[in-house]
């Protein structure tokens, strides 16, 4: 099958959708399929305020339009809201051509986190960007009621996974970290605003605070908490170390949609303390994750949570079975010709 997948996230930004869309479109090409991706690379593009690593494409209808048709898909999907998706979805609609979109960003959150802006308003623009869809992914349950709320109904189950190559309680703990003051509590993400890092780095369970990623309030947050750990990016095998080296990682965010890493620290054996909000309430077992309104609780509790049941429900998560939902919840056209190619 010919599949168009239009992101407005893209490398070299680092986060969870566009980790995301690398790993199931490497494993649908696994599998055969021939993907194109559309992205803010192939467009000129300037610095999203207040989040310069994500890149504004100005993507004309035209321009998406022709890389569509030269390609001839069979299906398309539009993983965000942005520019390129919008000339995207345009060009669809034109053509009565079906799309699926997917909800991967707790945006109206994030945009209220950061100025303040009614999150309703943005909520309005999300439900029209996402209404013509034949489908709407959401990665949860709680995704799944949170749009219905909204009045989009036409939702589908699209899972997420942990790349077992990489993420596994086999790998060497990184020597620098573990030789830390224990426990070690280890976050891993955007160190940003709307992540909630204050509430980790303000918590009082005593032992070591490692913080590994980077953003917007890195520079802040490293003043004003001298005593934890601020290690910057680290990818591939160096972030599976930083993982391996954790006696229990620490999810604070109220804003995410899934946590990608929660997943990739519980297949490395290492409990997962949280709050009981979106995201965690969905992924979390009583034996592999503590939730609590308050973290020190969370964290404590987490601490006594067998590694090996954490490795063991972690490595349920893969991408082969993302890639599969996926697959099903696409609207092909020409449902013969796609099932044949």
């Amino acid at each position: 099958m010919r599949i168009a997948i239009a992101t407005d996230a893209w490398s070299p930004q680092v986060n969870g959708v566009v980790r995301t869309l690398q790993s199931v479109r490497a494993e649908l090409e696994r599998q055969g399929h021939e993907v194109l991706v559309i992205s803010p690379d192939r467009f000129y593009s300037m610095p999203c305020p207040t989040y310069p690593e994500i890149r504004l494409a100005f993507a004309r209808t035209a321009s998406v339009g022709k890389m569509l048709a030269d390609f001839n898909p069979h299906a398309i999907h539009l993983a965000t809201e942005g520019p390129i998706c919008l000339a995207a979805r345009r060009w669809c609609l034109t053509r009565d051509f079906p799309f699926t979109t997917a909800y991967h960003t707790q945006f109206p959150d994030y945009v209220s986190a950061r100025i303040g802006i009614d999150p309703g308003w943005i909520w309005r623009y999300i439900t029209w960007f996402h209404w013509p869809a034949q489908a709407v992914l959401a990665s949860t349950p709680s995704i799944a009621e949170t749009l219905r709320a909204q009045g989009l109904t036409k939702i589908k189950h699209w899972g997420r996974g942990v790349d077992l190559a990489t993420f596994g309680p086999h790998i060497v703990p990184d020597p620098a970290i573990r030789a830390l003051d224990g426990p070690i509590q280890l976050y891993v993400g955007r160190v940003a605003i709307e992540k909630n890092i204050e509430a980790f780095l303000d918590s009082g369970v005593p032992g070591t605070k490692v913080i590994v990623g980077d953003g917007p309030a890195r520079t802040t947050l490293e003043a004003k908490y001298p005593d934890a750990h601020f290690l910057g990016p680290k990818f591939g095998a160096d972030l599976a170390a930083a993982y391996a080296a954790a006696d229990v990682f620490v999810f604070p965010s109220k804003t995410d949609t899934f946590g990608l890493v929660m997943i990739e620290a519980l297949a490395s054996g290492v409990p997962v303390a949280a709050f009981p909000v979106t995201g965690p309430i969905d992924v979390l077992k009583p034996d592999v994750g503590a939730m609590a309104d308050d973290l020190d609780q969370a964290i404590t509790s987490a601490l006594a949570l067998n590694r090996g049941d954490c490795a063991a429900y972690g490595q349920t998560f893969t991408w082969d079975a993302s890639a599969r939902q996926f697959l099903e919840a696409l609207a092909p056209v020409r449902l013969e010709e796609a099932l044949a190619a």
